[in-house]
């Protein structure tokens, strides 16, 4: 099959904003004409939209989604003492987060298949110092999110959703964000709903929660220069918001775009899978997988990586080094082989272009590349 494609980006973000480029621009003239740039209108519309959305009572918006983390443990009193139980196999914020507040990230396997959190491991690491559990949707696929509820019920502890890579990600009809006590999602760029800059949101259907993340996210203030406790400037622009806010009407056929990619990256990809020469994403039965990240696994992941950096495909490696591996972990007292299948999919995994303006073509050219690398 003949192509003139000879590169294909890991991302490509101007390709999403070239349609809406004249209502974007409209919205951010609207915020500058109004001279509210923090929190505001702006901010309080986007938090409704995405609150009927995520069909959850209350979404905060945050400066981040590491923010999100944070304040959701703050708000819940977490700090020196506690436990929290999470992925060893994630973004590092996941696990950032309960270390800067002085608390100690329980770590745990993941499942080889799905790459998420091992239900099982998170039960026989509760302990009477657990204060949360955090799950990770990693990927856009939601954690076994049954099992983990459960298992908090029983413990009488928080469940914190990592949600940073899935919105719109769906566990057996419900959406992510809304399973647990609070949700925490991230606007990165590169997120499927993604900023112009950085910005995140929390989800719960806690009314009195939802008071105190906003209180949280302004230095612990109401009213003005009366401080309930202490807090931090976790506020999302109202710049920010305005851009989310043209872009949310679009993310449901976006995220569908991505999963017709990853449905023909299946299909390409079929030969090498039945060869056994690539593993392919799963899909569980009952989840709504948005893809965020397509991820394989591969045998020789460098060197098929290095011939596909020579060809000018974008990939990426969502995570060469597990927590447990990290040196600033190294305190929690972990070596190699603790979490072995963290570990195989941190040394053989390989994310691809999913992007939903990615053409057939560009896609064809992806596979290909693969093939004569393998």
């Amino acid at each position: 099959m003949s192509s003139s494609v000879t590169s294909v980006p890991l991302l490509d973000l101007l390709a999403q904003y070239q349609p809406i480029r004249e209502e974007v621009l409209a919205a951010i003239t609207r915020v500058c004409d109004s001279q509210r740039f923090i929190l505001g209108p702006e901010v309080e519309g986007l938090e409704r939209e995405l609150a009927l959305m995520l069909e959850v009572r209350e979404a905060v918006g945050v400066s981040s989604g590491t923010d999100a983390l944070l304040a959701a443990m703050m708000a819940l009193n977490i700090g020196p003492g506690d436990e929290v139980v999470t992925s060893t196999y994630s973004f590092f914020a996941t696990a950032g987060c309960v270390v800067r507040l002085g608390a100690k990230p329980v770590l745990v396997d993941i499942d080889p298949v799905t790459y998420n959190i091992d239900p099982a491991a998170v039960a026989a690491a509760i302990t009477p110092r657990t204060k949360g559990i955090v799950p990770v949707h990693l990927y856009g696929c939601s954690a076994d999110m049954t099992p983990i509820l459960e298992t908090a019920a029983t413990a009488g502890v928080a469940v914190i959703e990592d949600a940073a890579q899935a919105i719109g990600t769906r566990y057996h009809g419900r959406p992510v964000g809304g399973l647990g006590t609070v949700g925490c999602f991230s606007f990165f760029p590169s997120k499927n709903l993604g900023a112009f800059g950085d910005g995140g949101f929390l989800t719960t259907n806690d009314r009195a929660l939802a008071d105190r993340l906003r209180l949280v996210r302004n230095h612990g203030a109401e009213p003005k220069y009366f401080h309930k406790f202490v807090g931090a400037n976790f506020r999302l622009d109202a710049l920010q918001a305005a851009v989310l806010r043209v872009k949310l009407p679009h993310l449901a056929s976006w995220t569908e775009a991505r999963r017709r990619n990853a449905e023909r990256y299946r299909q390409m990809l079929a030969p090498l899978a039945t060869a056994g020469k690539v593993v392919l994403p799963v899909e569980p039965e009952g989840i709504y997988h948005i893809y965020n990240q397509f991820v394989i696994r591969l045998a020789e992941r460098n060197r098929v990586r290095a011939a596909l950096d020579a060809r000018r495909v974008g990939t990426e490696i969502y995570y060469p080094v597990p927590f447990h591996l990290q040196e600033c972990f190294a305190f929690l007292g972990h070596s190699k082989g603790d979490f072995p299948a963290a570990e195989d999919a941190a040394d053989h995994t390989l994310a691809l272009p999913i992007y939903g303006e990615l053409t057939e073509a560009e896609q064809r050219y992806v596979v290909d590349s693969i093939a004569q690398a393998i």
